[in-house]
């Protein structure tokens, strides 16, 4: 009798349970051969950024919890890394996966193979070029480790390629993001924005600001918050505000003086926040995924980074990469409201069947 196979994925952060959900559903078809465990590092704790995802994406309950928050990257790495061994040598899986380019992956990645236990990393090749940014090296080190990598655009080949990773060990599979958005759009569209959130849809801005080169300094996030007013004088803002961005703003004691249209509000879960990317006129963000999720559903972005991971939504998508300069983020945003805008195309295999795509890799490469 054939062996069952045991896989554990690992997920920190909002964005991996995001890119789980779907790998998890597709696993469900290959009862009596693999078993798939989800384990969760509590790398995000606050229940809006995790627990809400869980339930909203149909993901049983993480069958571990290792409850590692807060802390320097040091540290929470390390803490996982001691925690996720602990799960390593109980369940003795067959194959890790880790998705994306968190702590998490990371130390999950280095635990297993130190302990000769293959890995598989989603979202493999994506390049920022950009080593002060800690995913940079979380996602280089663990295309290093990794035994299987999941590509979901062109320049993940050609970055791998010119690291001198096998390609035999490489797979562009598409954007598993994309599969959790496609399935749940029926609900999405149900959504009704004007009654939720009091804005008209097509009449608002979308922002999202967390990264701690945005956020973290007093002068840059009073720029920011400066430009949004002006924004919210002609248009509502909704901004869901991430508990660090959140914090920083009282600690700055910038919450002063906002514009009455400039909406302040707590993270929404994974449906209410992809039904306000849908509805929006514009999205301000220094998010990775968001440029995704946007050019996917055709809604004009503006990327508050120097660089960015995901070129594709720049080359053929809706995705404007403007840098972190505040007039020049506003002037890009006056052009976009005033009508000069990007087209774009969704990239080729972002069509909802990434996960399954992944699935069949890994079965074959079981066999």
């Amino acid at each position: 009798m054939t062996k069952v196979k045991k896989i554990i994925s690992v997920v920190g952060a909002r964005p991996n349970f995001i890119k789980i959900a779907p790998v998890h559903h597709a696993f469900q078809a290959y009862r009596g051969k693999i078993n798939h465990l989800i384990c969760h590092t509590g790398q995000h704790f606050d229940k809006n950024m995790s627990d809400i995802f869980f339930k909203e994406l149909k993901i049983p309950q993480p069958d571990y919890n290792l409850g590692i928050s807060g802390g320097s990257h040091a540290v929470q790495t390390a803490q996982i890394m001691i925690e996720f061994e602990k799960v390593i040598n109980k369940e003795k899986p067959d194959l890790v996966i880790v998705p994306g380019d968190v702590n998490s992956t990371l130390a999950a990645s280095l635990v297993a193979s130190k302990l000769s236990i293959p890995v598989a990393h989603v979202e493999s090749g994506l390049r920022s070029f950009d080593r002060t940014m800690p995913e940079e090296i979380n996602r280089i080190v663990t295309d290093v480790i990794a035994d299987l990598l999941f590509v979901s655009e062109p320049s993940g080949l050609r970055n791998l390629s010119h690291e001198g990773i096998d390609e035999k060990k490489v797979f562009l599979v598409g954007n598993v993001m994309i599969d959790s958005l496609v399935n749940y759009l029926p609900i999405i569209d149900k959504i009704n924005i004007a009654e939720t959130f009091k804005v008209k849809p097509g009449h608002y801005t979308l922002v999202t600001l967390h990264r701690p080169s945005n956020v973290d300094d007093t002068g840059k996030l009073r720029d920011y918050l400066d430009m949004l007013n002006r924004i919210a004088a002609f248009q509502p803002v909704i901004f869901p505000v991430h508990p660090r961005t959140r914090t920083n703003i009282e600690k700055f004691g910038l919450n002063r003086h906002l514009n009455p249209s400039l909406h302040i509000i707590d993270p929404v879960g994974y449906i209410d926040f992809i039904a306000l990317i849908k509805n929006a006129s514009l999205i301000i963000t220094d998010s990775g995924g968001i440029q995704e999720e946007s050019t996917f559903l055709g809604v004009q972005c503006i990327t508050c980074r120097e660089n960015t991971e995901r070129p594709i939504t720049v080359e053929i998508g809706t995705n404007h990469l403007v840098g972190t300069n505040s007039p020049a983020i506003y002037s890009k945003t006056a052009e976009i409201l005033g009508g000069k805008i990007k087209k774009g195309r969704i990239p080729d295999l972002w069509d909802g069947n990434t996960a399954g795509r992944i699935v069949r890799v890994i079965d074959k490469w079981f066999s």
